[in-house]
C-alpha cells in the first residue's frame, strides 16, 4: 500500500483549538497499530485528557508545552513522546508555526476523557 499525504482527508478535533488529524494507516489495513498526523495550529492547543492505549509521538515540526502527568516539558521537532495509557496529556503550541506530529496507537479500543488540568509544573526550560 502507498498513499500519498495530500490524499488523506484531514479532520478537525471538537476538543481544543486549532486541532486536527489525518489518519495516515487505519485499523483496518494493518492489525496491530494505527498511525496519524496530528496539526494543532500556532496558538492552538489540545486540552487535558486520558487515552485507554498508550501513544508514540514523533514531532514533525513546531514547539510545544506539553504536560504529560505532573511533568511539563517544551517539544520540538525530531523529539520522541511516549504518552502511557490513562496517563492524563495535553499541548500548548509555543511560537509563530504550527506544532506537528505523528502518533502512533495500538489498534485497541480507545476511551477519550477530559481532565481537569492540574496546575502545570513549570519546567524551567
Amino acid at each position: 500500500m502507498k498513499k500519498s499525504l495530500s490524499e488523506i482527508p484531514s479532520t478537525p478535533l471538537q476538543a481544543g483549538e486549532g486541532a486536527s488529524m489525518q489518519m495516515l494507516i487505519s485499523p483496518e489495513i494493518a492489525p496491530h497499530f494505527a498511525m496519524r498526523k496530528f496539526v494543532i495550529k500556532k496558538e492552538g492547543h489540545m486540552p487535558f485528557h486520558t487515552n485507554t492505549v498508550e501513544h508514540e509521538q514523533y514531532i514533525l515540526k513546531g514547539k510545544a508545552r506539553v504536560q504529560l502527568g505532573d511533568e511539563s516539558f517544551i517539544a520540538v521537532k525530531d523529539d520522541i513522546i511516549f504518552v502511557p495509557a490513562g496517563v492524563p496529556h495535553s499541548y500548548q503550541v509555543i511560537g509563530d508555526e504550527d506544532y506537528e506530529f505523528l502518533c502512533l496507537v495500538p489498534n485497541h479500543e480507545d476511551t477519550i476523557e477530559m481532565v481537569k488540568a492540574t496546575p502545570r509544573v513549570e519546567c524551567g526550560c
